[in-house]
């Protein structure tokens, strides 16, 4: 029986190869362009499937706006300001009250900035303050119809106002938006209703995750779809991409096999610490902030950010260490180096494969 692997065409083989060798050279270069600013571990909903754990209060305090623009004046000389997205995180941002004067600040300095929110806080006076200080770009979450997001999200309020966040956003037409969705068993039997809703309220770009199993998502497996589902997931966004009213991809998880290129626009790639790093909460400089195991490579306030991201990302850019368990005898590990970063525990071992997942629905029919 043919599986996901079997069906890569030879042309998709030969993209995949050359790829390989562009990310190789990346590597080498390791330019900068994404950094992410996890601003706060506080939150205003708590979600089952958060991997980093926050609460409405926390033992970790906000970062000062002062400490990480200090960060941001020592990369300056080393990168251009204009092709650098920093992007600001959480917890949730919009709990804090100073967004506005740190995207300011970062506006005056060239680098074009975004945030991630649940929209809870986006009220329209909200909004518009943060488009006077240069918002560039914004994610809202929203992870089915009300029951069910309102289920996940822990707050009874949260579907009604990610709602109205996203009808906001959708009347700004010079801010770049999109919407990102958590596949779960609960939400993937009505995800083609789901899409039409978000049409309708003005989405026209839509990411799809599924939930890994970090932090407080561990203690849930049925957020976990099965085999079956997970490629129906990807033929549901196959799909809608053909479709054309709404331009949706898959995170950047892992290698999906013959469907490389049909649900996200390129071949897959794990940019942390390549392209991307972090800044988290408590001043350890990292890679992507979904990475919650301990591979982070110092802190800011010891460290300088510039020399950790040139000398000491090795672990992200020599990927060999990764060949293991069930990669070790994989002939696909020269495109897919042992999965996304943050499916990976403390012990480096891999949480899940994407291509197995792929592999196991095929066998199944």
């Amino acid at each position: 029986m043919s599986t996901p692997a079997d069906k890569i065409s030879l042309r998709k083989r030969l993209g995949l190869e050359l790829f390989r060798h562009i990310r190789n050279n990346q590597k080498k270069l390791h330019p900068l362009r994404q950094l992410f600013w996890e601003c706060t571990l506080r939150c205003n909903i708590r979600c089952k499937h958060c991997g980093s754990d926050c609460k409405s209060t926390t033992g970790t305090p906000d970062m000062p706006a002062e400490d990480f623009l200090r960060v941001v004046d020592s990369i300056t000389p080393h990168v251009n300001p204009h092709e650098v997205n920093i992007i600001i995180t959480g917890g949730e941002p919009l709990v804090r009250e100073d967004l506005e004067q740190v995207g300011l600040a970062l506006y005056r300095r060239g680098y074009p900035w975004g945030m991630v929110t649940n929209g809870l806080y986006l009220s329209a006076e909200r909004l518009q303050s943060l488009l006077a200080a240069g918002l560039h770009a914004i994610t809202v979450s929203l992870d089915g119809f009300a029951e069910d997001h309102n289920w996940l999200r822990g707050h009874p309020e949260s579907y009604d106002r990610a709602m109205n966040a996203i009808r906001m956003l959708a009347n700004e037409r010079e801010l770049v938006w999109d919407v990102v969705t958590c596949v779960n068993r609960r939400n993937y039997p009505y995800l083609e209703k789901l899409k039409d809703s978000l049409y309708e309220a003005g989405v026209r770009q839509w990411r799809l995750f599924t939930i890994f199993p970090v932090g407080r998502a561990a203690r849930y497996p049925e957020f976990q779809l099965d085999d079956k589902d997970f490629a129906g997931v990807m033929e549901f966004i196959k799909h809608t991409r053909k479709e054309g009213k709404i331009h949706a991809s898959y995170g950047c998880e892992g290698f999906l096999g013959s469907y490389e290129t049909e649900v996200r626009d390129s071949f897959y790639t794990c940019n942390a610490g390549i392209s991307v790093a972090s800044v988290l909460a408590d001043g350890s400089i990292s890679a992507c902030p979904s990475i919650r195991a301990n591979y982070s490579q110092g802190n800011i306030y010891q460290d300088s950010f510039m020399e950790v991201w040139e000398n000491r990302f090795q672990p992200f850019r020599d990927r060999s260490w990764m060949k293991k368990g069930a990669c070790a005898s994989c002939s696909f590990f020269r495109y897919c180096e042992g999965n996304g970063m943050h499916l990976h525990n403390e012990a480096g071992e891999l949480l899940f494969c994407h291509l197995k997942r792929l592999e196991g629905a095929s066998e199944s029919r």
